[in-house]
C-alpha cells in the first residue's frame, strides 16, 4: 500500500480545530495542488474564495450555523464559475448559453474534483477539514455575502485547520454494492438494512438517526428553494 493510498483510506471529517493558523506557504501548496485536479476540457469552471478573517467567518456562520466554519483557520468557498467562460466566449461569439443541466454538471464536477484534491493535500500536510455542502441551502445569501457575479454559484465549502479531534474512519458501503461488473446491479432493501446496522455500530451512543432515515430526511421532501432561485438570478437556469 502506497503512502497516497494510506492517506486516502485514513480520511475522516474534522469539525473542531485548534487556534492555530495555516502558514501562507502551506495554503499555497494546498490550493495549487487542488488546481491540478482533472477538469472538463481544462475549462477550470470553478473559483475558490479564501476566507481567513474572523468577521467574515462569523457572518457566514450566521447563515450556515456550522461550528467548523467559525473555528477554521481557513474556510474555502468553492464556486461553480462560468463567469470567465462568458468573457472568453465573448471574444468569438455574441451567443452565450450556459443555462441548463450540462453547465451545472460541468461546474459542480470541476469544483468537486478540485475540492477533493485540496482536502487530501491539506491532510497530507497534517491538517484536517470537512466539506460543508449546506452553503447551498442559503445560496442567495451566501452569493450576496461573497459578491458572486452572474454565472457563478456556491457549490460547497471546506473548513480547514489543525485538528482538535480524531474519529475512527467511517465505514463505507461494501465494494460489491457500489462497483458492478459490466452492468448495473440493483440492490435489495436488505442491503440498506445491513448498512444501517454497520453505521449504527460505528456511531454507537452518538447515533440519533439511521443512515436510511437520513436518506428519507434528505430526499423525502421538496428541495430547498434557495439554490434554484440563486441559479435563476445568476442566469444559470
Amino acid at each position: 500500500m502506497t503512502e497516497t493510498i494510506k492517506l486516502m483510506k485514513a480520511h475522516t471529517s474534522v469539525r473542531r480545530f485548534k487556534e492555530q493558523e495555516i502558514p501562507q506557504a502551506d495554503l499555497d501548496e494546498i490550493l495549487t495542488a487542488g488546481q491540478m485536479a482533472s477538469s472538463w476540457k481544462n475549462f477550470q469552471s470553478y473559483s475558490v474564495i479564501l476566507v481567513r478573517s474572523q468577521e467574515k467567518k462569523d457572518a457566514l456562520y450566521e447563515l450556515v450555523p456550522q461550528e467548523a466554519i467559525r473555528q477554521s483557520a481557513a474556510f474555502l468557498l468553492f464556486v461553480g464559475d462560468l463567469n470567465r467562460a462568458e468573457k472568453g466566449a465573448s471574444l468569438h461569439t455574441d451567443s452565450f448559453q450556459p443555462q441548463g443541466v450540462e453547465g451545472l454538471l460541468i461546474t459542480s464536477v470541476d469544483a468537486a474534483l478540485a475540492g477533493q484534491n485540496t482536502l487530501l493535500t491539506a491532510e497530507s500536510l497534517g491538517y484536517g477539514g470537512v466539506i460543508i455542502g449546506l452553503v447551498r441551502y442559503k445560496s442567495e445569501e451566501v452569493a450576496a455575502l461573497f459578491n458572486l457575479p452572474d454565472y457563478t454559484y456556491p457549490v460547497f465549502g471546506i473548513a480547514l485547520g489543525v485538528p482538535n479531534q480524531q474519529h475512527d474512519v467511517k465505514p463505507r458501503l461494501p465494494l460489491n454494492q457500489v462497483v458492478f461488473e459490466e452492468e448495473y446491479q440493483e440492490q435489495p432493501v436488505a442491503a440498506i438494512l445491513d448498512y444501517d446496522k454497520v453505521q449504527a455500530d460505528y456511531a454507537g451512543a452518538r447515533a440519533t438517526t439511521s443512515w436510511s432515515q437520513r436518506l428519507a430526511e434528505q430526499f423525502g421532501q421538496v428541495e430547498p428553494s434557495s439554490t434554484r432561485k440563486n441559479l435563476e438570478q445568476k442566469k444559470l437556469l
